[in-house]
């Protein structure tokens, strides 16, 4: 049972992506129907298991909600605009630098020496890996190089969301599966909020954005499992190996979105996948 926990996070946040591009659609679509999702699933989660929370942590876990569709945002345009094998290890390095680097500087984590040298050097690892995952043939599709550069760089904005998301709770007395509930509530408002204020009411009627419920339960099960498995196999296993989604995202972007890549390309996204896992495995190991 142990070892079904460790790698169900990694499996479903693997094919949240797939599933999620092979929807209809626009990002705002698949945002709603996520948030829908992950709602439904947390209203069961909390009226089997009755979690008690501080209204303070009711409304911390709120706000993580809303820094999540920043994010989650950011990385649905990516899967349209550059594809989910591009997005991906992209999205993935930028939230583990960024979660490492607050790591340190806010929590006060790696505080030997040696620490900060591993965690130096998996810092690096996953910025080389970042970098080779988005390495892109120049003289392909040259008319199309400015709207992927602007998505690029939306993506590192963005990820601000993703990073706040998994600060939050470290900082937070309360956490795990009591959390859930008042996060999804959090989603569901702010996507709302993003829809009036962008005038797309027909988002709500929309048969891709219920479609993309689906996702939301997918999301859920990563989400849940991950949970448990922190509280089985710890913290630093937990996380690394929910890492590997990464990695199965990516190859089924490739495989089953048939996302095409040159000889070059692929070379380098495959070498990028590598050096992203063993910067996670450094930065959270030693």
């Amino acid at each position: 049972m142990d070892l079904l926990l460790m790698f169900l996070p990694a499996i479903a946040w693997g094919v949240l992506p797939l599933f999620v591009a092979k929807v209809k659609g626009q990002p705002i679509n698949q945002i709603f129907g996520t948030a829908i999702g992950t709602l439904l699933v947390s209203i069961i989660v909390f009226l089997l298991l009755r979690p008690t929370l501080s209204w303070q942590s009711f409304l911390l876990a709120v706000v993580t909600g809303f820094f999540w569709v920043m994010g989650q945002l950011g990385q649905y345009t990516g899967f349209r605009e550059i594809g989910v094998s591009q997005t991906m290890p992209l999205s993935t390095g930028l939230q583990l630098v960024g979660t490492s680097l607050i790591g340190v500087l806010v929590f006060g984590e790696w505080a030997s020496t040696s620490a900060k040298l591993f965690g130096a050097l998996g810092i690096l690892l996953l910025i080389v890996g970042s970098i080779f995952t988005s390495v892109h043939d120049s003289g392909v599709q040259q008319e199309a190089n400015p709207q992927r550069t602007r998505t690029m760089v939306m993506l590192v904005l963005t990820t601000v969301g993703f990073l706040v998301y998994n600060t939050i709770p470290k900082a937070m007395a309360a956490s795990g599966l009591a959390i859930f509930l008042p996060e999804s509530l959090g989603m569901v408002v702010a996507v709302l909020v993003y829809i009036a204020i962008t005038h797309q009411p027909q988002v709500l009627r929309q048969k891709a954005s219920w479609q993309s419920v689906l996702a939301g339960l997918i999301f859920s099960v990563a989400a849940i499992t991950y949970i448990l498995s922190v509280r089985d196999n710890g913290v630093n296993t937990a996380f690394v190996i929910s890492q590997l989604s990464v990695v199965l995202s990516t190859i089924g972007g490739m495989v089953f979105l048939h996302e095409h890549k040159s000889g070059r390309e692929l070379f380098f996204t495959l070498l990028g996948l590598v050096l992203i896992v063993i910067g996670a495995i450094t930065t959270t190991v030693f």
